[in-house]
Parts: C-alpha cells; structure tokens; sequence
C-alpha cells in the first residue's frame, strides 16, 4: 500500500479495499520495523493515529470524506502539534508538549489526514545534512551511509522509504528542495507567505515557510491545496486566492519558456548531476517547452547574503530561549546570569550556537551597516535578477543541488563547505520565490533533482509542469531498493 499516490489509497478507502486503520496500522508497521536503521522519527504517535483513523473511517461510511480523509501523513518536528512533543530536534525543547496546533496541522487535520507523528530534523531547521539533530542524525533510505539532506531530512527520508504517504516540511533556505533531490521525492517550497507560519517555531521569519514532501507532484498538490491559504494570525500570510492546484495538473505546456540560468552550470557542478538534469529538460522539450539561456547574475551572493540575514534573524528569535518560560532548564543555577548562560550553552548544539554568535554579531553597534543592511541592499539586488528573468521566461531551472548526497561526516567539521551545498536553492528563499524540486535520473544509483522556480504564486504552474514530466518519466516512481 505503501508505493500507492494519495489519490489511489484514497480511491482504495472510498471503495473499502482496505480502511484507514488498515492504511495506519500498515504504516505503523513499516515504521517499528525500518525507522530503526533510519531514524527519521522523533515521536510516532501511534494510538492518536489509529483513534484519527477511526475517525476517518466514520467520515467516509456518512459520506463526508475529502481527497486527504484518512490518508496517514508526518509533521516535521518544528510545526506545533497539540498534545506531541515539538522539539525543533534540540534538547532545548525536548520536553515541551505544544498546547495547541499551528495552522498547518490544524487544516491538514480538518481535512482528515491522520498524524503518524513527529519528523526528525535540524536542530532549528538550522543545518544542509540532517546531522545537527539532538537526537542523532537520519540516514538516507538509498544509502544508509549517507546523508538524506537537511533541515527537512526526516520528512524526505520518512516519505522517500514508504513511512508515509507525505509529509510537511520547511524551507529557509533549500530545506524541503534539498533533501527532495538527495532522496528521490517531490519537495514544494511555496511562495513566502503562501502558507501560514504561525505554530511553526521560527528560525529566519523573513525566509522560513512551511512546504510540502510527498511522492509526486499530484500528491503535493493535494497536501498543499489543504495548508495554503490566509491566516489572519500570521501577519506575513498572504490574502491571495489559492487555485485548485489540482485541476492545474494536466494543463499543455506547449510554449513554455524555461530559463536556464548560466550562473547553476558552472563549476562545481557535478558532471552526473548536469546529465541527468539536461536528460530532464529534453523531456520537457519534447513536451512543446522551449529553453533559453539566462543569467541571474548576483546568485553567487547568495550565500554570503543568506548567511548574514538568516543568522541575524535566528539571533533574535531564539533569545527566548533562557531558561525561565519553557524549554530546557539547567539544574541548580546560582543566579540568573547563570540561569541564562547555563540554560542555552546546554540546550543547543553547536550549529546554533555558532549562527547565534554571528547574528548577535552583525546585528550589533559599529557592524549592522556594515553586513547586515549592505546584505539587505544585495537581496534586493537578487530579487530583481529574478524579476527581469520572469520577463523573458516562465519558470527558471537548474539543478537543486551540486551533488548527490555525500557520506555522512563528510562536511560537519566544514561549515563553509556544507553551507555550499545550498548554493542553488537559497536565492529563491531571500527573494520569496516559490520553488519545487522533482527527481530526475539516478546518479550513480542515487537520487538527484531538478528544480524548477516560479513567479511570485505560481504555485499551481510549478506542480502543473512537474506532473507533466513525471507523466512522460518514471524517476519519481523508483523506491530504495530494500525497502519497496
């Protein structure tokens, strides 16, 4: 049951070939016997799930199912689920149990999706490997010695080995887009502000939004359709109409304009990844599209930008983070001043740390003119890279990362080396792009992706052009090969 797409388990449940406490027990099963050597759960739930699974078997007995309506589904551990633990994958949170859900979980629920439970993760969102987690790394199903990409790794890891039919994720700064690629699944980051962010912990505010890992793009659709939408608790969530993304599916893409851009071709680009991209854009040649070449000739910024912006921003947003409301505690401190330093010097892991320490850094006296507002005026600068090319082009594509996944340890004690591995994918993030990465031909016998980036809300046209291709491919179908 677990290789189906969202729309045939839920043709299955309509038609009671199976109900949804059969779906859930089997997913819980596939979970107790695989998730050990992969790690990609922090918290399975599993008598809430199979209670949400009765439920949604009463729905559709009375008639009152929707597309999502017993359709078992993980959350990334950052989304605030009421009743679970929400971590954020630290020790910080560890023992905090969220006493409400955020948006996303909240509609994902309404429309009768069951929780399995809760997706490891880095630690923040704050991390390209999904090795920065307190509780210990997730291994990629394809290859149990490599990483499965990060900070959305459980969630990609979780859907890519068939332990649940989708999951949420989030994207700050190629989150959901680079583990989609490392382990062969679809990953949608939407425009920001196209999904609420409210429940979901902040890392960046100004970067992170809430997004979508499933099999294909027809499954995403559904999952997105569901979360997106106006929220008046987010004063960042936008108040533009959702479409039904899946009546956009089967649209012609006869005169599409792909843009190609110079800038993701060049070096450091693996030779295998470019072939099995370039395989990918002939496909949708030979669909009616057409290719130019482009230039966003500011995207190399993009690193140096996001991680001035990115850090600046965590800086601030974990400061509540001390030891007093919620969240880790140290024991016996002598005064406050050792409350604080003790309470955050254990309670987060050293990536965070050290992104605190250069937030707090260029956001204080004598350097926030100097890096901070000159990396505000150079995300500008790339916005408008992306709003000239949208003159001349559709959507824009390249590879979603550089490489396959690499080893695990491979780059941990390189921070400048991992952060590189998003090179591709942070600049729709700084200018609020919607992006989708969607497998393409295995490299080596792994995974790697193509991504695709949209105008601002072309949301629809993203899923629209990924489903085309997957039509006309098999990639997205393939699974790890122990594990199908």
């Amino acid at each position: 049951m677990h290789a189906h797409s969202i729309a045939e388990l839920a043709a299955g449940l309509r038609e009671r070939r199976f109900s949804s406490r059969e779906l859930t027990a089997h997913y819980l099963g596939r979970i107790e016997r695989l998730d050990p050597s992969l790690n990609s759960y922090i918290t399975v739930s599993a008598e809430a799930a199979l209670a949400a699974a009765d439920a949604a078997d009463a729905r559709i007995a009375a008639g009152d199912a929707g597309p999502l309506t017993g359709i078992p589904i993980a959350h990334k551990d950052i989304f605030l689920t009421q009743g679970l633990k929400t971590s954020c994958g630290s020790r910080m949170l560890d023992n905090f149990t969220a006493p409400f859900n955020g948006t996303v979980v909240e509609r994902l629920a309404g429309a009768g999706a069951v929780v399995l439970g809760k997706l490891n993760m880095d630690e923040f969102a704050m991390g390209s490997s999904n090795e920065t987690s307190y509780y210990g790394p997730v291994r990629n199903p394809w290859d149990t010695e490599r990483v499965p990409g990060g900070s959305s790794g459980g969630s990609a890891a979780a859907v890519a080995a068939g332990l649940c039919a989708a999951a949420t994720g989030t994207d700050t700064g190629g989150s959901i887009r680079q583990p989609a690629a490392f382990c062969g699944v679809t990953g949608v980051k939407p425009t920001y502000g196209r999904c609420s962010r409210w429940g979901m912990v902040a890392f960046a505010s100004s970067l992170d939004q809430a997004g979508v890992l499933a099999r294909s793009a027809a499954d995403a659709a559904l999952l997105l359709g569901a979360m997106a939408g106006f929220d008046e608790r987010d004063s960042t969530c936008a108040s533009e109409p959702v479409p039904d993304y899946g009546a956009l599916l089967a649209d012609d893409i006869e005169g599409l304009r792909i843009g190609l851009p110079t800038e993701y071709f060049g070096e450091g680009l693996d030779a295998g990844v470019e072939a099995s991209v370039r395989a990918a854009l002939a496909a949708l040649e030979q669909l009616g599209a057409s290719i130019l070449d482009i230039s966003l000739p500011n995207a190399p910024l993009s690193v140096p930008v996001y991680y001035v912006v990115a850090p600046a921003e965590c800086s601030s947003n974990l400061a509540r983070y001390d030891g007093v409301r919620y969240g880790h505690r140290c024991e016996a401190p002598k005064d406050l001043e050792d409350l604080y330093k003790r309470s955050r010097t254990e309670g987060f892991g050293t990536e965070v740390k050290r992104r605190i320490m250069i937030g707090t850094y260029a956001l204080s006296a004598g350097y926030y003119d100097a890096y901070y507002l000159k990396a505000q005026q150079l995300r500008h600068l790339i916005a408008g890279d992306f709003r000239r090319a949208f003159e001349q082009v559709d959507l824009i594509m390249g590879p979603t990362t550089p490489t396959t996944a690499f080893p695990l340890g491979a780059k941990t004690d390189d921070p400048v080396a991992m952060y590189l591995n998003d090179i591709y994918t942070i600049a729709a993030n700084l200018a609020g792009l919607p992006g989708l990465s969607v497998p393409v031909a295995p490299v080596d016998g792994l995974p790697a992706g193509l991504q695709m980036i949209g105008n601002y809300f072309a949301e629809g046209r993203l899923l629209n052009v990924a489903h085309r291709l997957q039509q006309a491919t098999d990639w997205h179908r393939a699974m790890p090969p122990e594990l199908d």
